[in-house]
């Protein structure tokens, strides 16, 4: 048997929560990927190589006027991420996970960027609610097809998925991954905050500054690497096997990336949530 038969599989964390989707074909993306023994939860917690975010804490739908309200994480679960960040844990994020803890300022410099359901200032910048469209059959340019993450992908390669036009914090992050879809036209993509106050896929009266093109990136949050991936948002993209193959990649990456606190950082202040129950798989 080879090496890598032998070697220690990562462990890998995958929470999951505030946002709905299809659990089932989600989760087996995950037995699928070698090399991986992974386990769910709906917090993050300390003690596994890598965490895989697909969750969305800190915002509450009210169904009133306005219709969200952003909550701020508890000192505790601000400390879990302290703790991550302070251990070199690795850090994918996946999708919606940029529109997580919006009243939360540092957590976008974590992730690299944040996608608004209302809107904000992100670092004295005023920008509106974030755009989305849904099943964009798109073009991902490979910026770095030497990179890791990167591995298998190959110039190019096409995919079907959501896309989102948010504010990305292009001075903080190494860029992997840019679509060719035309992010510069706001009139392509429909407002969040139209669609939470239950009209959807609606532009009506809104507008955005260019969206960035960026698909995918890296950078360190304090001694965690750190991955952002877009794609993720059904089960048409979990079957894909563009997808399949970059988030191996990019949890292989994480769990053996050597952690540099100064490396491309966010310095953010990071923290810890009390540990929910968790599912062994």
């Amino acid at each position: 048997m080879g090496d890598a038969e032998h070697a220690p599989k990562i462990e890998v964390l995958v929470v999951t929560g505030g946002h709905p989707f299809e659990a089932a074909p989600f989760f087996a993306v995950f037995d699928a990927l070698p090399g991986i023994t992974w386990t769910a939860a709906t917090s993050p917690v300390v003690g596994h190589d890598v965490i895989v975010f697909y969750d969305m804490p800190g915002i509450r739908f009210t169904g009133s006027d306005p219709p969200m309200e952003a909550v701020p994480p508890t000192a505790e679960q601000r400390g879990v991420f302290e703790q991550l960040c302070s251990r070199g844990t690795g850090l994918v994020f996946l999708h919606h996970a940029v529109a997580s803890w919006p009243a939360w300022p540092e957590f976008a410099g974590i992730v690299g960027g944040r996608f608004h359901y209302a809107p904000a200032t992100l670092q004295g910048i005023d920008y509106p609610d974030s755009g989305y469209r849904f099943d964009v059959r798109h073009t991902v340019d490979v910026l770095e097809p030497d990179h890791p993450i990167c591995a298998g992908l190959g110039r190019q390669f096409t995919i079907t998925d959501e896309l989102y036009c948010f504010p990305v914090l292009t001075d903080e992050i190494t860029p992997l991954m840019r679509t060719t879809f035309d992010m510069s036209d706001s009139s392509q993509f429909f407002s969040a905050d139209l669609a939470i106050r239950g009209t959807r896929n609606s532009n009506e009266g809104w507008h955005h500054p260019p969206g960035s093109p960026l698909v995918g990136w890296v950078k360190h949050a304090g001694a965690s690497p750190v991955v952002y991936l877009q794609f993720g948002d059904g089960p048409q993209t979990y079957a894909d096997p563009s997808f399949r193959q970059v988030l191996g990649n990019a949890i292989a990456w994480a769990a053996a990336s050597t952690s540099s606190p100064a490396a491309l950082g966010s310095s953010a202040a990071l923290g810890s949530s009390g540990a929910d129950a968790e599912v062994d798989r």
